[in-house]
């Protein structure tokens, strides 16, 4: 049962207050608004008075927490996957440093400061447990939604009717990031044989891999660098598919935007892909190889399962769809956080 406020306007702090075009910032803004919307206050300053205190990760002030904690406030932590990259390849200093200290920052949080856990799939929970053990407090599973009436299939578009646009979109794509996208110029690459394909990628791409990905390809490609979040759902529906490129995604936002654009998904059979994309919303095969060791993947499986979505968009875009509206939509993701941490 929620608490008794006696009528006052119950207060939320998140913390840290991210900036930038990832999945956090994502949340921040539709979860702030969604709380606003409920007539929750909402601040990012721990110093201040709340009844629940929300982490999204981890953070560097965690003295604060601490301080918080002691003073009764109630602290949940949304936790993602776990940095893991680097333990296969060697992705640069300065990554390889962020992703450890990362890792060892919510690992803290989640052991000795949090009052509740909450992950974005049953992936990222299993992930979790089987590294750092079962948390010693109680734990959820909500999945990340998108504002249906934003993301929708209805409104402007410019998909082109010569040719079918494969679509990537993701924050960061750049450094030990980029593996993904040789994946999807294979992809592009095999359905040319059968298709006009064009390969668009939003996204921060460094320059070496534009440069290798430019060389000797049988298919059109662009690159769109950060696009505004303001202008994915356009993007989305100018386009026939998403191939979501990430190997072992804890619950990517990008996959879940586009269903709700009507725009079907196809990707390997890895993390949380099959909890977010199932039926006809699009299709998933086996990565036919050692996801955790990025061993190269299944591109043919994975060009066969595509093909098969080109060639029938109606029913798949339509699919994904109704498959948004059933599990994605962000109210119930407010609904369900507010329960946890006004509970």
């Amino acid at each position: 049962m929620m608490k008794d406020y006696n009528c006052r306007m119950p207060r939320i702090c998140i913390v840290p207050r991210v900036e930038g075009p990832g999945g956090v910032t994502s949340f921040r803004l539709k979860f702030e608004d969604g709380l606003r919307a409920r007539g929750v206050e909402v601040t990012n300053d721990s110093s201040q008075p709340a009844d629940a205190l929300l982490v999204l990760a981890g953070t560097r002030h965690v003295f604060a927490l601490r301080n918080a904690r002691r003073r009764g406030i109630r602290i949940v932590q949304r936790l993602d996957g776990i940095n893991w990259v680097h333990r296969i390849h060697w992705a640069g200093l300065r990554y390889t440093f962020r992703a450890v200290y990362g890792n060892r920052n919510l690992s803290l949080i989640r052991s000795r400061l949090t009052d509740h856990v909450i992950y974005q799939s049953q992936f990222v929970r299993h992930w979790w447990e089987d590294w750092y053990r079962p948390a010693r407090v109680a734990s959820s599973v909500i999945l990340n939604g998108a504002d249906l009436n934003r993301y929708t299939p209805h409104g402007l578009h410019e998909r082109p009717s010569g040719h079918f646009r494969l679509l990537v979109v993701e924050g960061s794509l750049a450094g030990g990031l980029n593996y993904g996208l040789f994946n999807a110029a294979a992809l592009a690459s095999a359905l040319s044989k059968k298709f006009r394909i064009e390969l668009m990628i939003a996204g921060q791409v460094d320059a070496r891999t534009k440069n290798k990905l430019k060389s000797q390809i049988p298919f059109r490609l662009q690159f769109m660098d950060t696009v505004p979040r303001e202008h994915i759902p356009w993007l989305m529906r100018s386009s026939h598919l998403l191939f979501s490129v990430e190997v072992n995604p804890p619950c990517p936002n990008s996959v879940i935007e586009a269903l709700s654009c009507g725009l079907p998904v196809v990707g390997f059979d890895t993390g949380s892909l099959s909890e977010l994309v199932q039926g006809d919303a699009g299709r998933l095969v086996p990565y036919g190889a050692n996801p955790w060791k990025l061993e190269s993947p299944d591109i043919p499986a994975l060009a066969e399962a595509a093909a098969e979505v080109l060639d029938d968009q109606h029913r798949f875009r339509s699919t994904a769809r109704e498959r948004a509206e059933t599990v994605f939509d962000v109210e119930n993701m407010v609904d369900e956080y507010l329960k946890v941490l006004l509970d």
